[in-house]
């Protein structure tokens, strides 16, 4: 499973193509979020849940202590100028994360082996734009449905929480995760969507963040607000439209707006953190259907 990181949006002026990067940027959010609701039943069928007692209020916070550890050993691995290991795991985490998509899909150990196999040599060799953000969409909907099924509600409303406040912190405060970014930047991976600014962009060329040719998007924004959007989905009986309750279409609902807070502010071509608006979105999206809609989830 690969670990996430909480990510943080950069920019600077617009150059051609308007309100397109805004609009795919949340688009890549939303086929999250959906792909990831339809993948949770086959990940439930097959054992994927990451947690025996999805109740627990311990989970987020092992979960967080993970991160954090993880976050640590990264920085001591780039300040030790040993990049090349850093590229190395993140390779073969996102590779087993895409093998536990497809044999949770398509039942098919060899199959499933062999498509990893095969998206992961091509992202190593070819690590275009296209390339990173299909392969996030693929690793982000199956990320955030294995944790999703995992844990229920609260400890997920617990889990955003504690993750908001550590991403303002470390973005705004200690700044050590716009340095994770910085340095992971030049690996290619997709850790991050990239959306085009101007025609004629290629990420194979483009050495610098924030330099005006594309917005930069952490994967884990996406990620952490769709946990929420699965669960309510998974855990809670509702009514809803087609494959999605109430509670989860206000989630998807709270999220975008969050993101939209957050596109506001992200013109201005600094740094910011996503995971305060885009979780808080959710988490307040969540609790209006709730309200709306009279549906318990206590």
């Amino acid at each position: 499973m690969t670990a996430i990181n909480e990510g943080e949006i950069l920019s600077s002026e617009d150059d051609g193509l308007g309100i397109f990067p805004l609009v795919g940027m949340a688009i890549f959010i939303l086929v999250i979020q959906l792909i990831a609701i339809l993948m949770a039943e086959p990940f439930e069928a097959g054992g994927f849940q990451a947690f025996s007692e999805p109740d627990s209020l311990v989970n987020p916070l092992m979960y967080v202590g993970l991160i954090l550890a993880f976050t640590l050993f990264i920085l001591i691995v780039i300040k030790m100028n040993q990049d090349w290991f850093i590229h190395l795991f993140i390779l073969l985490a996102v590779g087993s994360t895409m093998y536990y998509v497809f044999v949770a899909l398509l039942s098919n150990s060899l199959v499933s082996v062999s498509l990893a196999a095969v998206l992961t040599i091509f992202m190593y060799k070819f690590p275009e734009w296209y390339v990173i953000d299909t392969i996030g969409v693929i690793i982000g909907a199956g990320v955030a449905s294995i944790f999703g099924i995992s844990l229920s509600v609260l400890p997920v409303m617990v889990l955003l929480i504690v993750l908001a406040v550590y991403d303002a912190i470390s973005v705004y405060k200690t700044k050590h995760m716009i340095t994770l970014a910085e340095s992971v930047m030049d690996m290619k991976m997709p850790i991050l969507f990239v959306i085009p600014r101007r025609r004629g962009f290629s990420f194979l060329s483009n050495t610098e963040m924030g330099e005006g040719d594309a917005y930069f998007m952490g994967l884990g924004d996406a990620i952490m607000p769709s946990i929420l959007v699965v669960s309510s989905n998974f855990f809670i009986e509702a009514e809803g439209i087609g494959f999605i309750n109430y509670l989860s279409i206000g989630t998807i609902i709270g999220a975008l707006c969050g993101y939209m807070v957050l596109m506001s502010l992200v013109g201005k071509g600094k740094p910011h953190a996503g995971l305060p608006f885009l979780n808080t979105g959710a988490i307040l999206g969540f609790l209006a259907a709730s309200v709306i809609f009279g549906i318990s989830f206590i």
